[in-house]
């Protein structure tokens, strides 16, 4: 579609529309080799249009996923140790998306993949106490008594960790089901809490990040997040003012 250079390299994320003019009366944009001027339009999917001498490429749209990672799979695009990662199951996705934040080796559940970098860091910051809840087997009956222990905080690395939640989901024969949310994720951290109070974890599921729910989705499947669920997220992430 022919339009307006300056509309283009607004659209294309260069410059905004004042700035982009700025930059064709400096004589820093070309179009099919001749420096541009004021007031002409291009198509930027049939014409060559440079700026500084650099090719203008069309942005990938932002993309966001929610992903089961099974266990045993690396929270990686790249494992040296010739381990299963989570490129393994990116076949069907046409842009090059990326963890937002990691699930241990042996652990497995919702994990966000997307190519948005800034959305991916403010997730990961602490500062914007994303709660990530986890459906955890561990073995043994775990009493009350122990429940209160952890929902009061226990020390692992030298410092005390206290959960949002603890809640006792289910008792078998000789094991528990407990669901866990927490707003910080230090490396291991439920293992070690539980580890802490004689209860081992047998296996950890990641069950939610905030409103992002894990769903029907089986282990290695992968399922696009709804606008309402980026929406929301954003607006939680979003730095206070």
């Amino acid at each position: 579609m022919v339009e307006r250079l300056q509309k283009i390299l607004a659209d294309y994320g260069i410059a905004s529309r004042r700035h982009a003019e700025k930059l064709i009366l400096e004589g820093r944009v070309t179009v099919n080799g001749q420096i541009a001027v004021i007031g002409q339009k291009a198509d930027p999917e049939k014409d060559y249009i440079k700026v500084d001498g650099k090719l203008l490429i069309k942005p990938e749209p932002k993309v966001y996923f929610a992903f089961y990672k099974p266990r045993k799979v690396i929270t990686s695009l790249l494992d040296p140790q010739g381990r299963p990662t989570v490129k393994d199951y990116l076949k069907g996705i046409k842009f090059r998306v990326y963890p937002v934040g990691r699930l241990d080796f042996d652990s497995e559940g919702l994990l966000l993949l997307t190519n948005d970098g800034e959305l991916a860091y403010r997730v990961m910051h602490p500062s914007s106490r994303i709660e990530k809840t986890y459906l955890v087997k561990v073995d043994g009956i775990i009493k009350e008594d122990k429940i209160e222990k952890l929902r009061k905080g226990v020390k692992i690395d030298g410092k005390i960790a206290v959960p949002v939640s603890v809640n006792l989901v289910k008792i078998l024969k000789a094991n528990s089901w407990i669901k866990i949310t927490l707003h910080e994720g230090r490396k291991r951290q439920i293992r070690k809490m539980l580890q802490r109070v004689g209860h081992p974890v047998i296996r950890l599921i990641r069950i939610a990040i905030d409103g992002i729910k894990l769903g029907n989705l089986k282990p290695g499947q992968i399922r696009p997040l709804k606008r309402e669920e980026i929406e929301e997220l954003i607006e939680k992430i979003k730095p206070q003012k």
